[in-house]
């Protein structure tokens, strides 16, 4: 089997040659259907990264969620400790870019938010299997915030993203949907 690092920039390479109009379009058919789901309707507290290009745009995603009331919570990444703190933004101008050019909340305009407030974690990644496992981007946060995670995870993926398998180490955890432009995928945990 491929390694990560393997599968991690094939795919990172295939989606940055994807075209713009494919990659807004693609982009706004995933957030119609997670819009869609009742795990997107049953949460009024929602965790996501603010992507960069070539992730799944998100920004509209957190603007709708804004427009529908919700709370949308942001990583702040705490690299010593590998550990992820997630707090409130209201308004993109409370974020900057830092870690590995992830935009983040800056902490004295933003409130953290426990783990166990938050209703629904959108987990990024670069590749998944239909069975939920993915491949990060790898620096190991989201599976170590997935341990004491008990709420619902989807996760956002371009077509390119979804591939037949994954290798497994014994800390990754799975998510339980994953969405595509073409399907939503309940995943076989």
């Amino acid at each position: 089997m491929e390694t990560k690092s393997y599968i991690r920039k094939q795919i990172l390479n295939a989606l940055t040659m994807k075209h713009e109009n494919d990659y807004k379009e693609q982009s706004c058919r995933i957030s119609e259907k997670l819009f869609l789901l009742k795990e997107w309707n049953q949460s009024k507290i929602v965790a996501i990264t603010v992507s960069n290009f070539p992730e799944v745009e998100t920004r509209t995603i957190i603007e709708s969620a804004w427009e529908q009331g919700k709370i949308i919570v942001v990583p702040k990444c705490i690299p010593k400790e590998k550990k992820m703190d997630f707090r409130k933004i209201d308004s993109f101008d409370q974020l900057e870019q830092a870690y590995f050019s992830l935009w983040e909340p800056i902490v004295h305009t933003t409130e953290s938010i426990q783990h166990d407030k938050i209703n629904l974690t959108i987990v990024p990644g670069v590749a998944f299997a239909r069975n939920g496992y993915r491949i990060g981007f790898g620096g190991g946060y989201y599976d170590r915030y997935l341990e004491n995670w008990k709420g619902m995870t989807v996760s956002l993926a371009f077509e390119e993203q979804i591939v037949n398998s994954v290798p497994i180490d014994r800390f990754d955890l799975p998510v339980s949907t994953i969405i595509t432009p073409k399907e939503v995928i309940y995943c076989d945990i």
